[in-house]
């Protein structure tokens, strides 16, 4: 199982049709991979521009349009190109739908953790503080533990970025989604067990009655 192809497709399938949607650099740049064919969903990339594409093919890179990352990227048709100002206006303004982040540390009150470790170099928070405030569901896509340590835990330990922003996580092993009773289990990724999840998160967990199971084709 690829997990990031996973994850990534279980989140395109949460966008709707219409929406605008910013992604975050590393694994949520892959969900532009996945719209369902026939969706019109516009990607916004806080570096300015609208109409973020696919990734280019290998040999077809084009380095002078890059995403918020620095990687190479595609712009459809009808795409635009603006300054920073205009970018974060969208952003700050409430005209992005969804933004897709990943993060180092998610707890149960959907507080978020993703741009410093004490003691070590790090890009900084970048545009995730706006972000998460200024777009209507805040997603994260991750991978479900790091080196085997849980990433969704009762209370972070980490620098917060955001406090009670998060709505939905969504890792290889399940889809979550914050609420005000608590963190609940919705679904299962393709190859999980509930029992697999629980002893991979730290933060209590609701399994949903009606859990489903995704990436099963």
């Amino acid at each position: 199982m690829d997990a990031k192809k996973v994850i990534a497709k279980r989140v395109a399938e949460l966008l709707k049709d219409g929406d605008v949607v910013n992604l975050g650099i590393g694994l949520p740049t892959m969900v532009a991979n996945f719209i369902p064919e026939g969706m019109d969903v516009t990607f916004q990339s806080e570096n300015g521009f609208l109409g973020l594409g696919p990734a280019p093919a290998e040999g077809k890179e084009d380095w002078e349009l890059v995403n918020a990352g620095g990687m190479p990227t595609s712009i459809v048709p009808g795409g635009m190109f603006f300054d920073s100002a205009t970018s974060f206006g969208i952003i700050r303004g409430g005209h992005v739908d969804a933004t897709v982040l990943g993060a180092m540390e998610v707890d149960e009150k959907g507080n978020l953790a993703n741009y410093k470790i004490p003691g070590k170099m790090v890009p900084g928070m970048g545009g995730a503080m706006d972000l998460v405030v200024g777009a209507n569901t805040v997603i994260i896509a991750m991978t479900h533990t790091q080196k085997g340590k849980p990433k969704i835990l009762k209370q972070c330990t980490l620098p917060l970025t955001a406090k009670e922003q998060v709505d939905i996580i969504v890792t290889e092993m399940g889809l979550m989604r914050v609420t005000k009773e608590g963190l609940v289990l919705e679904e299962l990724g393709p190859e999980a067990t509930v029992e697999d999840v629980v002893a991979a998160t730290d933060a209590n967990l609701i399994v949903s009655p009606n859990l489903k199971r995704f990436g099963v084709e």
